[in-house]
């Protein structure tokens, strides 16, 4: 769970609407495709929906992705740190970088553009662990 990661390491929490789709595949597999270079700059990367664990499951091993993907259903996460849904209906594409305080230090919201979540993130971890 989350609270067992925080003070370790520096987590990467990106909150996404749904497993499967275009855009979220995408950015999971950047995020995949970037695990390594986010585990030598010293941080976690944390996945979060309201999809239930069986479908985060095949999602997972569909996609071959490395980190871990937590369940949201009623959107109490997604609540608590600000997420809000797009137009009402579609949940947020929020992506935090969170210290090993647990001080959240940077947010970038995009419904859009899920690369950016990746590349931002990054560049935030690398600059908090080497400060």
């Amino acid at each position: 769970m989350l609270s067992e990661l925080l003070g370790q390491r520096t987590i990467v929490l990106y909150f996404y609407p749904k497993d499967d789709t275009p855009g979220c595949t995408a950015e999971a597999c950047m995020f995949r495709d970037h695990y390594e270079d986010f585990k030598d700059a010293g941080a976690e990367v944390v996945g979060v929906s309201s999809d239930d664990g069986a479908t985060h499951d095949a999602f997972k091993e569909r996609h071959r992705l490395p980190f871990l993907l937590l369940t949201d259903p009623k959107g109490e996460a997604a609540k608590a740190f600000g997420v809000k849904k797009v137009f009402g209906l579609l949940p947020g594409r929020v992506t935090f970088v969170i210290d090993r305080g647990g001080i959240i230090r940077h947010r970038f919201d995009s419904q859009l553009r899920v690369h950016k979540h990746v590349e931002e993130a990054l560049e935030i971890v690398r600059a908090l662990e080497a400060g």
